[in-house]
C-alpha cells in the first residue's frame, strides 16, 4: 500500500514524494506507521528500527520536529515540539511549544551532546543529556526522516519515536 500524497504533507514530508520512489519496504512501513499516527508497540518497533541504518553526527545537525508511536493516548505535559542539532557538543534535547505557540528550549532536563555509541551491533548518533540518565539512538530512514530509541537508565530501552528534518 502506497501513501498518497496528501497524507506525507499533512506530515511535513512532502519532500519525500517529489519525483522520489520510496527505496525500501522498511522505509514505506515507517512511513505509513508515522502517517497513521496509530499507536504501535515496542515488540512491533525494535525488529523494524534493526534494520535501518546508522546515522553520523554530522546528518543530525538541524532542527527536527518530533513524534511518538503511542496513538495520542500518552498526554503531552510538555507539549513537546522536537530537538535541535547545533554541533557535537550543543544539543537541545527537547523543544516545547510554548503558551504564545512559540518553540522553545525545555531547561528542566538540561542540555545533551552527541556521540558515535554501539547499539545491537551498528554504531550512529546518539543523544547523550549531560545531566540525565538518558540517550536517544538514531537510525535513518530516509534523508528527512529518523527513528530514535529512547533508553533511560534502569529502564527498558521501549520508547520509540521519530524526527522529521526542518
Amino acid at each position: 500500500m502506497r501513501i498518497l500524497p496528501r497524507t506525507l504533507a499533512a506530515f511535513g514530508l512532502t519532500s519525500l514524494i517529489a519525483g522520489q520512489s520510496l527505496a525500501s519496504d522498511v522505509e514505506q512501513q515507517w512511513l505509513e506507521m508515522i502517517a497513521s499516527g496509530k499507536a504501535y508497540s515496542a515488540e512491533t518497533l525494535m525488529p523494524l528500527f534493526k534494520q535501518l541504518e546508522p546515522v553520523d553526527t554530522d546528518f543530525m545537525v538541524g532542527t527536527w520536529k518530533g513524534g511518538k508511536f503511542d496513538g495520542g493516548a500518552e498526554p503531552d505535559p510538555i507539549n513537546w515540539y522536537g530537538k535541535r542539532f547545533t554541533s557535537l557538543t550543543d544539543v537541545e534535547p527537547l523543544l516545547v511549544t510554548n503558551a504564545d505557540g512559540e518553540v522553545v528550549t525545555y531547561d528542566r532536563l538540561g542540555a545533551a551532546q552527541m556521540r558515535h555509541i554501539e547499539f545491537d551491533g551498528k554504531a550512529s548518533a546518539a543523544l547523550i543529556y549531560d545531566s540525565q540518565p538518558i540517550m536517544d539512538y538514531f537510525r535513518k530512514v530516509n534523508e528527512d526522516v529518523v527513528i530514535g530509541l529512547g533508553d533511560i537508565k534502569g529502564k527498558p530501552a521501549d520508547f520509540f519515536f521519530h524526527l522529521t528534518r526542518e
